[in-house]
């Protein structure tokens, strides 16, 4: 007979390659949101900064509406 020897897999082998399937999932799982999560805030600053560039555009308009009144 050979040497021909048989791959033995005890629990506690399987166990801690489960484990480490089980932690790459929850990683790639947490990017997407994060990436997710980054979309949105990139979303609410372009929302923030158009609510900022109108109130100053009304403010703006104000003030010369104002200056047009007072000059004849």
């Amino acid at each position: 007979m050979g040497n021909v020897r048989e791959t033995f897999q005890c629990g506690p082998s399987l166990r801690i390659d489960a484990q480490e399937r089980m932690t790459a999932l929850q990683f790639a799982q947490m990017s997407i949101q994060l990436g997710k999560i980054e979309a949105m805030m990139e979303r609410l600053e372009r929302r923030l900064w158009l609510t900022v560039y109108g109130v100053v555009g009304v403010v703006l308009a104000k003030a010369v509406q104002s200056f047009a009144v007072l000059m004849p």
